[in-house]
């Protein structure tokens, strides 16, 4: 009998242990597949720094400003922090000018600012991601200046020349020029060069491998820092057809096909890996990386060895509002750029940035009834989709879009000078601020709201840029002891995406595609699968979606009273995640 009965003990032991070890096993082959990576996991805070906190009352964001803020940002929950620009810059374009790549711009502090806020956000586990513009330089850069001095100095190179005896070189658009000519003619030398953004932002030669060089040293000198990684803004540009062909007419209204992702990009991606990125564990992200999935998958496949994400642009450059294409091509996008990377590469999911206007302004809706029901909406699109989030400061309490009425408010050169073109032209320059004030990159630009005292608490000196006059009701004070506001749903977002590797890892599968009102997926890994539901209408909607009877559990919603879903409808705005057991 005993013998049996260990016998018994021992078969079932055993097969306990086998199960487990099988579901050990199955774990670690996912895990295995999906190549764990810090940035994978992160949740990434971006910060516009000269709008952010403001230390010394000059009404400019310092680095001592944002130093005071990092146990606020810790408390977010977020992994690392995304900072625009900081370099000495004559601040043409906010700080995308840069004039000296190793300096910190006075604005915003001195070197030792920035250590000391490197050294505080990695003693409270923060990595720093900084972003880094080579593409162009300012042309008060000492390259730029040599360069132009005389067609023999050994900076000429440096940079894109046409000289005038060729006749006027093939015409280029330029972004944020006047005259929407990206070739400026400078008659110390009696040649044009390159601009594709403003004209004060000339365009480096990334033919010359002297330039690529200088690049790459500047880039370990911040790695060297310490710094997590690099954001490269416009990088899909740095790859010229330096024949300069002419280009069909209209060819502006797909500039990347035209103007990015040149004839060597990836050959300079692949060196840049090669001599700086695979020597640190770093994250790399470069702007716009392609104009389709397959285009973007180029960047970040891991055998190619180039960057190790995605960040592509046709999700927030398709409408001034959601409502003028519809969900339905919205949920498209981000199902083919899943498919596609289904099985390798990673993408960034963001709804906003510095160049966009706010999130909840474009996708949700900031009328005063709906704007944290669909502010925490958007939050849990973000927070549940695969791929790293990227969540732009601000919108964690709902910050709204401006809507500035002169263009006297409007700071931002590409605003400006589109006015000011138009006006040459005699365009309806009343429509024109009309528009502006749902796609401006300003709306986004407008200082942090803490509180409510004078400014918003953002400065205690007269701010750079207009505060939203709504910071009375709409700041971190006000939601900070709330359990209900948007700033701490966005705190459980975050918590919930920490606690199960589903929401990261976990496979992505679209429900009701054709819904027009309702964007339904899953997120599946091993026996777990989570089921999320998302109202993007002010209406109440309904799904096509089989519920589980049983064995389901609401475990977020930002109605905060949602106990069952019934008959298959949504609340306006209403979002909510389940795990089906």
């Amino acid at each position: 009998m005993k013998t049996t009965l260990a016998l018994y003990l021992l078969t079932t032991l055993t097969l306990f242990s086998t199960e487990r070890l099988s579901a050990q096993n199955k774990f670690l082959e996912t895990i295995q597949k999906n190549d764990t990576k810090w940035w994978k996991e992160a949740v990434v805070y971006q910060i516009y720094p000269r709008s952010f906190k403001d230390s010394d009352g000059d009404g400019v964001g310092d680095l001592k400003g944002i130093i005071s803020k990092l146990d606020y940002i810790k408390s977010l929950g977020v992994d690392a922090i995304w900072l625009n620009p900081i370099y000495t810059s004559p601040n043409d374009d906010n700080g995308y000018d840069i004039s000296n790549y190793r300096e910190i711009m006075s604005d915003f502090g001195t070197m030792n600012d920035f250590d000391l806020l490197l050294k505080g956000m990695h003693q409270r586990g923060l990595k720093l991601i900084m972003d880094i513009v080579v593409n162009h330089s300012s042309d008060e850069h000492e390259w730029f200046k040599q360069s132009k001095s005389s067609r023999d100095n050994k900076y000429r190179d440096y940079y894109h020349w046409w000289p005038a005896e060729k006749g006027k070189p093939p015409y280029r658009w330029s972004f944020f020029d006047v005259n929407s000519d990206a070739w400026k003619y400078d008659a110390k030398t009696d040649a044009y060069y390159l601009h594709y953004f403003s004209q004060k932002q000339p365009d480096l030669n990334w033919e010359n491998p002297t330039v690529r060089q200088e690049i790459y040293e500047m880039m370990r000198f911040w790695l060297d820092k310490g710094i997590d990684g690099f954001r490269m803004d416009a990088f899909q540009f740095a790859s010229k057809v330096t024949t300069w062909p002419e280009l069909p007419q209209g060819y502006e209204k797909n500039i990347i096909k035209y103007y990015g992702v040149g004839p060597h990009l990836h050959d300079y991606l692949q060196e840049m890996n090669k001599e700086v990125f695979s020597k640190y564990d770093i994250m790399t992200v470069a702007e716009g990386a392609g104009s389709t999935p397959e285009e973007a998958m180029l960047f970040v496949d891991p055998d190619r060895k180039e960057l190790n994400m995605a960040y592509h642009f046709e999700s927030v450059d398709i409408g001034k509002h959601i409502n003028d294409f519809g969900l339905v091509k919205y949920k498209d996008i981000f199902s083919r750029y899943d498919q596609t990377f289904k099985d390798k590469g990673w993408l960034s999911i963001f709804l906003a940035n510095h160049d966009q206007p706010r999130m909840v302004s474009k996708f949700g809706n900031d009328s005063v009834q709906f704007r944290s029901l669909s502010s925490k909406m958007l939050s849990t699109f973000i927070m549940c989709m695969r791929g790293t989030p990227y969540y732009y400061n601000g919108d964690e309490v709902g910050m709204t879009n401006i809507r500035f009425d002169s263009i006297e408010d409007y700071k931002d050169v590409d605003t400006r000078n589109k006015y000011i073109g138009l006006k040459n032209k005699g365009g309806d320059l009343k429509a024109f601020l009309e528009v502006q004030k749902q796609t401006s990159r300003e709306n986004g630009r407008t200082p942090f709201q803490w509180d409510s005292t004078k400014n918003g608490g953002f400065s205690e000196g007269k701010p750079w840029l207009k505060v939203n006059p709504n910071y009375s009701f709409i700041n971190v004070e006000l939601q900070e002891n709330d359990p209900n506001s948007t700033l701490n749903y966005f705190r459980s977002l975050v918590q919930l995406r920490k606690k199960d590797p589903v929401l990261v890892y976990g496979k992505y599968t679209i429900l009701d595609k054709e819904n027009p009102s309702v964007f339904a997926f899953t997120r599946e890994l091993n026996d777990k699968k989570i089921l999320v539901l998302l109202n993007f209408s002010e209406k109440e909607s309904t799904f096509n979606i089989a519920l589980p009877t049983s064995k389901f559990k609401i475990i977020l919603d930002n109605y905060s009273s949602t106990k069952e879903i019934k008959k298959n409808t949504l609340r306006p705005y209403e979002a909510v995640i389940i795990e089906i057991k």
